[in-house]
């Protein structure tokens, strides 16, 4: 066992893509004992302490069976009509299965701009890292059904990577009909190999992608980027077979199955440099001795409390200044709360948040996971 392959058997948190062509079993309608098997696999992460999201293809696909079409169609009202079809089917079936394990789920449709907007994107987030906390299992789909072109994430590789960008995820495992991803095409050449390790932000990886099926919108080009789209955030991704035997549990164990497209840095630090490297602030907060000494020396989160002042004018999800008594730049981060927001609860106890506002979204005035030092 590599070290690399040796890191996912301690990866806490995981994005688990399922492909179209897996779940209909190639067009014939959802395949429920496949579904059970990976169900099962799932729940048993999920008892080991790890949280699951699960990132599921399939509805435009299982609503063209439902509905008797042999062929996909173009129209996006069509597809629409088809996700809205299949979707009911989808989500019953997992239901059912995930409900003999005990585990209960949830479904969330997302589109481009509930990822890209700052309220929606912290929304979305608090509401996964929530449910997979209390141990249920987000099944999470692009909304097909009233998304349009211009927000289309094109394929639910990508929208695999934004979920795990989302959660800070550890791994992305995509299942797909392939073994993993291959050196060339193996279906023009014999002679392919599968790629066991590779660093995601290898180049080379897009001249070896091949192309996509008729029922998803997916290739191995799309599962490349949606790899490199990850390594942003720290985290790595398997492509993986599907129909391989105990597929999941045998990745989570660490053993070379699939093709490893690996991070090379920490997800948590991944995403600190990335907060260091945002260069337009909308606000700053001044900060109390107390505060300025529990960010330095404990890493903790910035509560209302240790705020003295709030200068500008922002909203929930951009990026302020956090500044000590003497002016000198301490920290950055993204605000839980508008400025507005903020000058109400500054200096308060998280625990009157509710009363000083009327509702509380979070604790924080900045999460720790959001806050880098400078």
């Amino acid at each position: 066992m590599s070290n690399k392959r040796h890191l996912l058997r301690t990866s806490r948190r995981w994005v688990i893509k399922i492909g179209s062509a897996l779940l209909t079993d190639n067009g014939k309608g959802l395949d429920r004992t496949a579904i059970k098997g990976w169900v099962g696999q799932i729940a048993d992460l999920v008892k080991q302490g790890h949280e699951v999201v699960l990132v599921s293809s399939g509805a435009v696909a299982a609503g063209m069976t439902r509905l008797g079409w042999k062929e996909r169609p173009q129209a996006i009202h069509e597809l629409q009509a088809a996700a809205a079809v299949g979707q009911m089917g989808l989500i019953q079936t997992y239901e059912d299965a995930f409900q003999s394990h005990n585990l209960c789920t949830a479904q969330i449709l997302l589109d481009h701009d509930d990822l890209y907007h700052r309220q929606r994107y912290l929304n979305a987030r608090s509401t996964l890292r929530t449910l997979t906390k209390l141990h249920v299992i987000p099944v999470v789909n692009e909304n097909d059904t009233v998304v349009t072109d211009e927000i289309r994430f094109g394929d639910n590789d990508t929208l695999g990577a934004l979920v795990a960008n989302l959660i800070q995820a550890d791994v992305l495992m995509i299942l797909t009909d392939q073994l993993g991803m291959y050196d060339s095409d193996p279906r023009q050449n014999a002679l392919a190999k599968i790629i066991d390790e590779s660093p995601a932000t290898n180049d080379a990886l897009f001249a070896m992608a091949g192309g996509g099926g008729s029922l998803g919108r997916g290739g191995m080009t799309t599962k490349v980027r949606a790899a490199r789209l990850a390594e942003r955030s720290g985290t790595s991704t398997v492509i993986v077979g599907g129909r391989i035997d105990r597929v999941i549990t045998r990745v989570a164990a660490g053993e070379s199955v699939g093709t490893l497209l690996y991070a090379e840095h920490e997800p948590l630090a991944a995403r600190k440099r990335w907060l260091a490297g945002q260069m337009q602030s909308k606000g700053v907060l001044v900060l109390d001795d107390g505060a300025v000494g529990v960010l330095r020396d404990k890493g903790k989160s910035l509560l209302p409390v240790g705020v003295k002042e709030v200068h500008g004018e922002f909203l929930r999800g951009d990026l302020v200044i956090c500044r000590d008594l003497q002016g000198r730049e301490i920290a950055r981060g993204l605000v839980n709360y508008s400025s507005d927001e903020a000058r109400k609860i500054a200096g308060q106890s998280s625990t009157h948040i509710l009363q000083l506002l009327g509702y509380k979204d979070d604790d924080e005035l900045i999460h720790r996971d959001n806050l880098v030092l400078v």
